[in-house]
């Protein structure tokens, strides 16, 4: 595909501009959120517990969007909660792809007993419901940061491994791989030199359709007290936190359940948008 093709249909897909902005927006402010914040997000204050959101009557020093349970601002810990939710995001989807890819391309390029092997432990992985495996898994573990990126890899390699090995079958038999067998390639020079760019096409709609799910996984885990560790701020927390509370005040929820609604939606707008940009079948 030309640049030319890939930007028009960029500019086509109202999902990817959709997408891409939103996107965009939860990163730049996820990355400033230490220096925009307008109060320290661990900071309690019982004096102003529940307060409700002033919308900016107070200025940017007030609490625009109100206060929690223990007196904390609302705003800078959804600001600095986004930070933590990407960054277990980005770093789940980048090592679970690369694990999965690799099996995948092994899988697929060998085949007979070392696919027969990856396949029956992806088959046995895949029995299990990922949610309560991740449940299960915490539950022994602790709940810690390290140890919910660790189980969230574990769940979701599958998958990527699935579809690499899949299209990985599709071209092993072609003329281009049996010219580079001819010219006497090494085995893994093929499959990463030659066999991985063909694929990366199906691996980047998957990734990008991939961070909202391991956003709602994260955020589910640690509203069961299975994910981030307080006092670190989360949405999953923070929706955990306020839902007693709901009928009182119903800010302490609705503030990180928007947000968490937004975010997400956000990520699948742009795996969508991506489907659509990189699908070779879409001729719009």
């Amino acid at each position: 595909m030309s640049r030319q093709e890939l930007f028009r249909r960029m500019r086509k897909s109202n999902f990817f501009i959709i997408g891409a902005f939103l996107v965009i927006l939860i990163i730049v402010i996820s990355l400033l959120s230490p220096f925009i914040a307008p109060h320290d997000p661990v900071k309690s204050d019982l004096a102003m517990r529940l307060q409700p959101p002033d919308w900016f009557s107070a200025g940017w020093s007030g609490h625009i969007l109100g206060t929690d349970p223990l007196g904390q601002d609302l705003l800078s810990r959804l600001m600095v909660g986004s930070r933590v939710s990407l960054q277990i995001s980005f770093t789940v989807v980048i090592v679970t792809a690369i694990i999965g890819t690799i099996l995948g391309i092994v899988a697929g390029y060998f085949g007979k007993t070392v696919d027969t092997v990856i396949m029956r432990i992806s088959d046995i992985q895949v029995s299990i419901p990922p949610m309560v495996l991740a449940v299960a898994v915490m539950a022994v573990l602790g709940n810690s940061t390290t140890n919910l990126i660790l189980v969230l890899v574990f769940t979701r390699w599958v998958q990527y491994a699935r579809i690499v090995r899949g299209n990985v079958m599709a071209i092993r038999n072609t003329e281009f791989i049996h010219a580079s067998q001819a010219l006497g390639s090494s085995k893994i020079r093929m499959m990463f030199t030659q066999i991985l760019p063909n694929v990366l096409t199906s691996l980047i709609i998957v990734m990008s359709q991939e961070f909202g799910r391991t956003i709602l996984t994260e955020s589910s885990l640690s509203f069961l007290g299975l994910g981030v560790p307080p006092p670190a701020p989360s949405w999953g927390v923070m929706i955990a936190d306020g839902r007693e509370y709901l009928a009182t005040s119903p800010w302490v929820v609705i503030a990180p359940g928007v947000a968490l609604m937004i975010a997400v939606l956000a990520f699948n707008f742009l795996g969508d948008g991506v489907r659509d940009v990189l699908d070779p079948k879409n001729k719009n």
